[in-house]
């Protein structure tokens, strides 16, 4: 126990009478029957009952000791309602020696229970994953021993385990087998699209096959001489330089000696906090104590990993939420040590795989490639490395689906949608036939986009609107051909920086944009400089601590003031152009001055390759990205220096709303067609025609139609979004009178209306 007290021999002593009862062959009910009267006998307590999920949201009570026998699988209660759904929402135990005075008890009376005054509930889960409760009772008023809490405890967690292997399979909806029933998880989407396949878990589950010790000794031994080869490894990952190694000097990566100290390794502070964990004296302490009341080393491993997370995530400190993850890391880590299940489980990945992963770095994501339909991430956000490299591959990803890498099994049948942002595992077969429908009838439109691709989005009787796509790998460039767009609007140079441990060389970047440039086949390729800091923390520049980081220390502001990896990359990019025209676009520009510096650091670069005999690019184009409201209120000298300007309408939204993209209870919150955004909008078209500068539109609201048809018609004439959208985008302006629109735009105005949206849905279902 945490406070270093021997445990009494009779626990051990229940946990092995268990053990002998579930070894017996039986049903799962006659299973569960025997296991509560077996506790209630060994703690001498009139009453034991289990109560277990059959469904997400309610409990069942399936078998008992001293309650009404007939109130089993009648008896059910909603999560968080009575004792007993307390226990089961909150994951924390209930002891109390007068149960009806307890806040939220809730009287059952078909079980017969209004005579027992103590309660001690117990929530079986296994890493977070919640099955049931488990609950004795009896009639004085007594709050239940430490002894016994503990004991209820540990019997708990065999419970869990054994539920996990099948143990408890009857006829009862709350005992069916756990992976197959139906699961709906909700997330956020990160990137749009549908997809239907297989599960490939990255990180397969470890079953405890016994989580019973046949010898303490024997166990204690075996989880000792695992923890030492778990220290080893990881003290070989702490001296291994590849891993987060920080260059010094300025050489080829082009950071500064002075920089050194800001290119220390994440990871590196990631191993240390492994190493943290793995030579500490109480989580060795605490799993031996497990094994000594019972538990095999993996069981007593996965029960401190089930209490660990418990504390952690009732935590308000940010930065214990996040060991939480070094924890399961450490921790799964150590369960294949002792079982031996590696990570290569040696199964092939299905045909039509979909990722499950708790998070996943852009590298590992990387080397999946195009494989995958669909990645599905418990936790992430929208803006991490691992949505912009999903957002490059144009592969469905939605974050933040809670519960999922613990319902999911590798091969389980996944749908997800990308659109509501849903996943269905194990859909019953009316949802797949829906979804197949939905899915077909795309298939059917993008065919009708492939006859148009090659034409232009000429409007009725109005303007041409540019449509091109957004890049960030190579592997986007054949979309170029495929799509019909125009041209490259905007190609996102930090994937290169995201995917590795080190800061890429020099010759290495000018190699892939001058591929770039050579795949693109003399389309204009706009490639925007590092775009670093808030959520996308290169591995080997140390991350800064800041109470907003997506209004911090990002993008331009760590170019300007810590120039190095910038001037490296713009002498790459000029030695790639090799007297092509060049485009480079600035992030994240919040003033004039800002944009100034920029632009004179590329100059003196391009200076300084002309003295030393490099082929200058034919010409060069240099542009911003408008993702500040302050930049639209810049002075005229803004708009008449900058060569063109985009704008970032993902960031721009957020600052002009004030609303976090990654907060889901605000993002959603305000509309892109409201009457001030888009009134912002047209300031700066006006600007922009005024001092006769391109003016484009990137985001994911310019690949969606309806926005994309009203930023046409309050004066865009240029549109960047994702490969996938330029056909539907097309589709619908060569079939709209944008002037049409517009009126309908400045009629909803006038009349005082918020948003614009329900006016131009209206005017759009009339057309049709």
């Amino acid at each position: 126990m945490a406070d270093g007290t021997t445990p009494e021999p009779g626990s051990r002593k229940l946990l092995g009478r268990l053990k002998d009862a579930l070894a017996e062959p039986a049903e799962g009910q006659d299973r569960l029957d025997r296991v509560v009267r077996l506790i209630a006998e060994e703690m001498q307590t009139p009453v034991c009952s289990i109560y277990l999920f059959r469904d997400a949201e309610t409990l069942e009570l399936c078998a008992t000791e001293g309650l009404n026998p007939e109130a089993v699988h009648q008896t059910r209660m909603r999560l968080g309602e009575g004792l007993v759904g307390r226990v089961a929402s909150r994951a924390k135990a209930i002891n109390t020696a007068d149960a009806p005075s307890e806040k939220g008890f809730r009287y059952m009376p078909e079980t017969g229970e209004e005579i027992y005054s103590s309660f001690l509930g117990m929530p079986v889960q296994r890493l977070g994953e919640r099955l049931g409760v488990l609950v004795v009772q009896s009639r004085e008023a007594r709050a239940y021993s430490e002894d016994e809490v503990y004991a209820l405890e540990v019997v708990a967690m065999v419970l869990a385990e054994m539920a996990e292997l099948g143990a408890f399979v009857g006829d009862s909806a709350a005992l069916r087998p756990l992976h197959q029933r139906a699961f709906m998880g909700r997330g956020t989407v990160a990137q749009e699209g549908n997809a239907m396949g297989q599960v490939w878990l990255h990180e397969p589950r470890v079953l405890v096959t016994n989580p019973f010790a046949e010898d303490a000794r024997i166990e204690t031994n075996r989880l000792r001489d695992a923890i030492d080869e778990l220290r080893v490894s990881v003290d070989e990952m702490l001296g291994d330089p590849s891993v987060g190694h920080a260059a010094s000097g300025t050489g080829q990566s082009g950071l500064a000696a002075s920089d050194g100290q800001d290119t220390l390794s994440a990871h590196q502070d990631v191993l240390e906090a492994y190493r943290m964990f793995a030579n500490s004296k109480g989580w060795k302490r605490r799993m031996e104590e497990s094994i000594a009341q019972g538990l095999s080393a993996e069981a007593a491993v996965e029960r401190e990993q089930t209490r660990a997370r418990t504390r952690m995530e009732e935590s308000n400190d940010a930065y214990l939420r996040e060991r939480l993850h070094d924890l399961d890391d450490l921790s799964n880590r150590l369960l294949r040590l002792l079982t031996g299940q590696g990570t290569d489980t040696g199964a092939e990945m299905p045909d039509a795989p979909i990722l499950i992963a708790r998070n996943i770095g852009p590298g590992e994501l990387l080397a999946y490639g195009r494989s995958l339909k669909g990645i599905v991430l418990e936790d992430g956000s929208v803006g991490s490395h691992a949505a912009v490299v999903a957002r490059a591959l144009a592969i469905p990803l939605l974050v933040n689906v809670k519960s999922v890498t613990t319902e999911a099994l590798n091969g389980d049948h996944i749908l997800v949608d990308g659109e509501q942002g849903i996943v269905h595992l194990r859909p019953e077969e009316t949802v797949t036939k829906a979804f197949r429908d939905k899915m077909a009838m795309q298939a059917k439109a993008q065919e009708k986009y492939a006859s148009i691709r090659r034409v232009p989005a000429t409007t009725v009787y109005g303007p041409t609107i540019a449509l091109h796509m957004n890049a960030g790998l190579m592997a986007d460039l054949p979309s170029l051909r495929d799509s019909g767009a125009e041209g490259v609007g905007l190609f996102r140079t930090e994937l290169q920086f995201l995917v590795r441990n080190q800061v890429p060389r020099r010759g290495e970047l000018a190699a892939l944009y001058s591929r770039v440039m050579d795949a693109a086949e003399g389309k204009r390729v706009c490639f925007r400089t590092l775009d670093i800091g808030s959520d996308k923390v290169l591995a080997y520049m140390k991350p800064t601590e800041e109470p907003n980081p997506a209004l911090g220390w990002r993008a331009i502001r760590v170019g300007l003031d810590k120039p190095g990896v910038m001037r490296m990359q713009l002498q790459a990019l000029i030695r790639a152009a090799n007297g092509r025209p060049l485009t480079v676009m600035f992030p994240f520009i919040a003033q004039l001055d800002e944009f100034l510096r920029a632009r004179e650091m590329l100059y003196k670069e391009l200076d300084r390759e002309e003295k030393l005999g490099r082929v200058l690019p034919s010409k060069v184009e240099i542009g911003a990205m408008l993702e500040t409201p302050s930049l639209g209120f810049s002075p005229r000298k803004f708009f008449e220096e900058a060569d063109f300007i985009s704008v970032g309408g993902n960031d721009l939204k957020q600052f002009f709303f004030a609303a976090d993209r990654e907060n889901e209870r605000v993002r959603r919150r305000y509309d892109t067609l409201n009457v001030s955004f888009l009134t912002f909008l047209e300031w700066i078209v006006r600007r922009c025609e005024d001092t006769e500068t391109p003016l484009s539109f990137c985001g994911e609201d310019a690949g969606r139609p309806v926005e994309a048809m009203c930023f046409a018609a309050m004066g865009f004439r240029s549109l960047s979004m994702r490969p996938a959208s330029i056909g539907p985008v097309k589709h619908l302006l060569r079939r709209t009178n944008i002037a049409e629109v517009r009126d309908v735009i400045d009629t909803a105005r006038a009349s005082g209306a918020q948003s614009v949206r329900p006016a131009v849905m209206e005017w759009l279902r009339a057309q049709s």
